[in-house]
């Protein structure tokens, strides 16, 4: 039976529980979960939270430019969160591996087609591919999208069968709902059209893209067949409960 693939983004909200430390539990819930659904589901990661790693271990002095101290930390953070993810994983008896990339590589003919056949080589021999933005060369990420696109751009790639995106809501929220402060969850539409009237242009804490972006990175995914869900990461189970559809989130489909 071939297993179906899916794209998994996690945004740094999501790994630190809206704290200011990576969550050692939320990385073991996403392994457990990942282990319930390997018999049916391949998985590849794409995880923000380089940054959020290193300013738990450093806080770095510099009079230069914000966004080269950011890069700096990412350099930081990156080994530390990959050490987590293997020693969580691992203890689940999942296989890690670490793929950085930066946009340009998807303007490049020959780089699209060896990121292709190295995360194909991967995944055919149950390493789990974990994805994030080369912020050392690269500022996208940092600047613009919290690896939404880059997650979406990815998955088009991959031709994965569901971009699943975990964010901080059970979903886009209708904006009505929330003038009263009663949040009601767009379950299931057809494209990106109807959602820019419902969004607000607000960011998380730790993240740097919002609502916006995962609806552009939805766009993406449409345009290449692939379904994209936004489902709440904070919650214990989101994968596997979005799956049976036992969770409020959103559908966008093609």
């Amino acid at each position: 039976m071939t297993k179906k693939r899916i794209l998994l983004k996690i945004g740094s909200n999501t790994l630190t529980k809206e704290t200011n430390q990576i969550s050692r539990g939320k990385i073991e819930d996403i392994a457990r979960q990942i282990a319930t659904l390997e018999d049916e589901y391949e998985f590849i990661i794409v995880s923000s939270g380089a940054i959020a790693a290193a300013k738990q271990f450093v806080k770095l002095e510099h009079h230069g430019a914000e966004i080269n101290v950011k890069q700096a930390l990412a350099a930081i953070g990156q080994p530390h969160l990959m050490r987590i993810y293997q020693e969580n994983f691992r203890e689940l008896g999942l296989l890690t591996s670490q793929c950085l990339l930066s946009y340009s590589d998807f303007e490049n003919a020959d780089a699209k087609a060896n990121i292709k056949n190295t995360i194909n080589v991967l995944v055919a021999n149950n390493f789990i591919p974990i994805i994030n933005e080369n912020d050392t060369v690269a500022t996208d990420e940092i600047q613009f999208g919290d690896n939404d696109k880059l997650a979406a751009l990815t998955a088009a790639l991959l031709q994965v069968d569901l971009l699943i995106i975990a964010t901080n809501t059970d979903g886009i929220y209708t904006k009505g709902s929330l003038v009263g402060n009663t949040p009601e969850t767009i379950e299931s539409v057809q494209g990106t059209q109807s959602l820019q009237k419902e969004i607000s242009t607000s960011k998380s804490s730790h993240g740097t893209g919002g609502m916006q972006s995962k609806i552009e990175a939805a766009a993406i995914a449409q345009t290449a067949g692939i379904e994209t869900w936004i489902v709440n990461g904070l919650k214990d189970n989101f994968i596997t409960d979005a799956i049976m559809g036992i969770s409020k989130h959103t559908k966008i489909k093609q």
